[in-house]
């Protein structure tokens, strides 16, 4: 099954989002979980996942939006995490990359989100750049698992993480020519621990590197883990969707 497991098919990002959901789902696309990363995005994915059967909802506070986090926003997520369909807690975590001069905040809130994954007993789409051993630590102490959203990170972080009951989430970079690290990665994980994603709008795989993504171009995501194990691209699609309706009971 095709599974696009972190994609932001959102108003903010695209002139129409239903379009995009039909195009995808009409190119062979069988499910899609679309990430909010603050209050509003959140509160569209869970509208646009009741209104489509194949959709769902992640729901949270990402690290680039962590000055907008109070008490409101955590009880305002708290409530919508009940909501029909929300199946995971996401897209959080901590980005010391681009935004470093907060790691403080950025952990506070990281922090409240993974409570309220255990609150609501949901997995987390974690958001992780520079910042590998601090996410794992936390998630470590919180006993959560999920999925780590574009995984950039050594083969040995790797091999921890799926020990915490985590799947590295796979996009677009694979299929760039510099992404030797990542490929090496993917070649010498089992397919189990792997899970399709676009991150669209975001990180066009070749041949779409700098245009618009769209959950569509996760058959290209498909095909080039097919080529870096040798396998058949059916077995990759089978095997990582399956994982993914398991790790968040789709």
């Amino acid at each position: 099954m095709l599974i696009d497991s972190h994609c932001h098919v959102l108003k903010s990002e695209y002139s129409n989002p239903d379009s995009v959901i039909i195009e995808s789902f009409n190119h062979g696309v069988k499910k899609i979980i679309i990430n909010g990363y603050n209050m509003q995005s959140s509160i569209e994915a869970v509208i646009l996942a009741q209104k489509y059967e194949n959709v769902y909802a992640a729901i949270g506070i990402g690290p680039q939006n962590v000055d907008d986090f109070d008490d409101v926003v955590f009880q305002k997520l708290d409530d919508l995490a009940s909501a029909n369909k929300v199946v995971a807690i996401g897209e959080v975590g901590l980005d010391y990359y681009w935004t470093k001069d907060n790691k403080n905040l950025q952990i506070d809130v990281f922090k409240s989100m993974l409570t309220l994954a255990k609150k609501h007993n949901l997995p987390v789409i974690v958001h992780s750049r520079k910042a590998f051993l601090d996410t794992y630590n936390f998630l470590k102490e919180y006993n959560i698992n999920g999925i780590l959203h574009c995984y950039s990170g050594s083969l040995e972080m790797a091999k921890d993480f799926i020990n915490l009951g985590f799947l590295l989430g796979i996009g677009g970079v694979v299929t760039f020519k510099n992404a030797k690290e990542l490929i090496n990665v993917v070649k010498e994980i089992d397919l189990r621990y792997l899970s399709l994603e676009t991150d669209s709008p975001y990180l066009s795989p070749e041949p779409y590197r700098g245009k618009q993504n769209n959950p569509k171009n996760v058959i290209f995501v498909a095909q080039k883990i097919a080529e870096i194990k040798g396998i058949s691209i059916d077995d990759v699609i089978s095997v990582t969707g399956n994982s993914v309706c398991s790790k968040f009971d789709l």
